[in-house]
């Protein structure tokens, strides 16, 4: 592997890793507060009602937790990091709804219940984080159950 190569691999793993820990992290969050903190923040986006707002509570940080927990070991990378990419884009729809409706979220619901950026804050931080999924897509494997696993066959 060459020079360049090594380094477009090395912050294709940064990359995987960071968006990753973001994703344990803001699951892991969701998961020790009361799902009815978060089903309030999501109902503030209006565009469910109460019973939809606490499944989505109940099922959104599991599923930030294992992607982002099977994206920092390198399992099913590309897949991983297509749905984290996939996840923040709807969460980029969500903000973008009511940050232009002009809705008055005052936590969006993404580390918990006690962050409180602007609308316009979280929307310019998670496109970052789509543009590290995105290189996490591409240059990934570095370090990784799937690269191990193309060594052994």
């Amino acid at each position: 592997m060459d020079k360049k190569t090594l380094i477009k691999n090395v912050i294709g793993l940064a990359a995987r890793l960071a968006v990753a820990g973001i994703f344990i992290y803001a699951g892991t969050i969701k998961l020790l507060a009361p799902a009815e903190e978060f089903a309030y923040a999501i109902e503030t986006y209006k565009v469910t009602g109460p019973a939809l707002s606490l499944w989505a509570a109940y099922i959104m940080p599991w599923l930030e937790l294992f992607s982002g927990l099977l994206l920092a070991a390198g399992i099913f990378t590309r897949f991983n990091a297509a749905l984290c990419g996939a996840l923040l884009l709807f969460f980029e729809a969500l903000l973008g709804q009511a940050w232009l409706r002009g809705l008055p979220v005052t936590s969006c619901g993404c580390f918990g219940s006690g962050s409180s950026n602007s609308l316009g804050y979280e929307f310019l931080q998670n496109l970052v984080f789509l543009a590290l999924a995105y290189l996490a897509f591409r240059r990934g494997g570095l370090f990784s159950a799937d690269s191990a696993l193309e060594d052994k066959a």
